[in-house]
């Protein structure tokens, strides 16, 4: 059986690992690094710089820790060489990983030229197979409205900051989304001014509201500016910097602005049409819970599918589509649960979230119980000198199954996990109180919260 697959995401990568373990011959197509966009452009470098604006605060922390005045002096051009090592680092393991398997890797770009042949133009020429099975995952990109040009000097776009030559004086970010605050807090944390556009009441919508509010809070106590319900409509710029206005006849000034309102699926040029696939008019390609398109044979996965635009979303979406070309439909094949895939913020505090939220609950008429814990509670938070956020639990009140759950603060993003995997194994808080976690550990307040 021969697999090709189109773009080295999360997705692509994971689908090849396994379905040629599983005795599959497999083609993996890459145009630009092995890892895709997480790897060069979106996650990883975004958390790297995170990473550092967290150590520059953590050293304000610490210096009521009994350590005095600590102070660090960035260095761009180093945090620069350090995105690119881990970049480079990552994709050659990745490599190797595929290429241990017996995964063919080809560098070029792919295209579909009927339902059963795929294409790629690479530097020694074009090449051509046959497949059983296809596999499109080309990711994203940034969505850049009618209104603005980007230059990626002043006016820039998230893949233009990692980091930018220089550290802008006061950089307007217009977007409030997960991508939009996470940028806000890394741009802050290195010391920048900045303003943040915020389309509607709160930043994140759609997230729980006190989620939401713990954020706007830890914002404007950094200095950040929020200028709520402005709708941009515009980007000018002259020599002096830029000017964002906004619908409402707002206009805010700054040296630089970055636009984070969204992606677009990469799905031009790969010859969908040709192979009988359907293409909705967002440009993302509809699947089922196999990851099939409608033509059965071709899957496609990512944030070309539409779903959770989430790196541990697409690496799932990979596996199951690796298991489902071997074994089909006769496999015992569990569906994936999109409803009940964590997230998370790299925002500081961090955010993270798993299942059915409060507000949803209440949208549905569904009775829940929700049980909250602030980490000023806890004997761990207190010696780490970060006591912000808390964790809710929303549980079934006749069952006492857990059902969702968000958490705020250090190290959500790894507590989280706690949780997902009550909501996915379905056990009761009764299970996480008797999980006797570590003391002082901050995995106390999920079991305090269930009890």
């Amino acid at each position: 059986m021969r697999l090709v697959i189109v773009g080295g995401g999360p997705a692509g990568t994971q689908a090849a690992t396994d379905a040629a373990r599983l005795g599959v011959d497999v083609t993996l197509v890459e145009r630009d690094v092995v890892g895709g966009a997480a790897n060069l452009w979106d996650c990883i470098p975004s958390k790297t710089m995170i990473a550092t604006g967290g150590a520059m605060a953590d050293l304000e922390r610490m210096s009521g820790m009994g350590l005095g005045d600590l102070q660090a002096v960035l260095d761009l051009d180093a945090l620069r060489t350090r995105i690119t090592g881990i970049a480079r680092h990552l994709e050659a393991a990745t490599t190797e990983i595929l290429e241990s398997q017996g995964v063919e890797l080809v560098r070029g770009n792919g295209r579909l030229l009927g339902p059963h042949t795929v294409t790629a133009d690479t530097a020694e020429g074009t090449r051509t197979w046959s497949a059983d099975a296809v596999v499109v995952c080309t990711g994203s990109r940034p969505r850049v409205p009618e209104w603005v040009e980007p230059d990626g000097e002043r006016v820039l776009l998230t893949r233009h900051a990692y980091p930018p030559p220089t550290l802008p004086d006061h950089l307007v970010v217009v977007g409030s989304g997960v991508t939009g605050v996470e940028f806000v807090h890394m741009f802050a944390s290195l010391g920048v001014r900045v303003t943040l556009v915020v389309s509607r009441q709160q930043v994140l919508p759609g997230k729980d509201p006190e989620v939401a509010a713990a954020l706007e809070d830890e914002f404007l106590r950094r200095g950040v500016q929020l200028l709520m319900g402005a709708r941009a409509t515009g980007i000018e710029q002259d020599a002096g910097g830029i000017r964002v206005r906004c619908e409402d006849g707002r206009v805010v000034e700054g040296s630089h602005a970055l636009l984070a309102i969204g992606s677009v699926p990469n799905s031009e040029g790969l010859g969908l049409a040709a192979a009988g696939v359907d293409v909705s008019p967002s440009g993302h390609v509809p699947i089922n819970h196999h990851c099939q398109t409608n033509v059965p044979h071709i899957y496609a996965a990512g944030d070309l599918s539409g779903k959770l635009p989430l790196s541990s979303v697409a690496t799932m979406q990979g596996r199951k589509i690796a298991e489902h070309v071997v074994m089909g439909h006769t496999a015992a094949h569990r569906h994936l649960e999109y409803d009940k895939a964590p997230s998370a913020i790299f925002t500081e505090p961090e955010i993270a979230d798993v299942g059915l939220a409060e507000a949803d609950a209440f949208a549905l008429g569904r009775k829940i119980r929700v049980t909250k814990v602030p980490f000023t509670a806890s004997s761990r938070a207190l010696i780490t000198n970060d006591t912000r956020g808390f964790v809710k639990i929303v549980s079934d009140p006749a069952t006492g199954v857990v059902l969702g759950g968000s958490i705020v603060g250090r190290n959500a993003s790894e507590l989280i996990s706690v949780l997902s995997l009550a909501v996915t194994a379905g056990l009761r808080v009764a299970d996480l109180v008797d999980s006797m976690p570590v003391h002082p550990a901050l995995a106390e307040a999920l079991a305090e919260a269930a009890d």
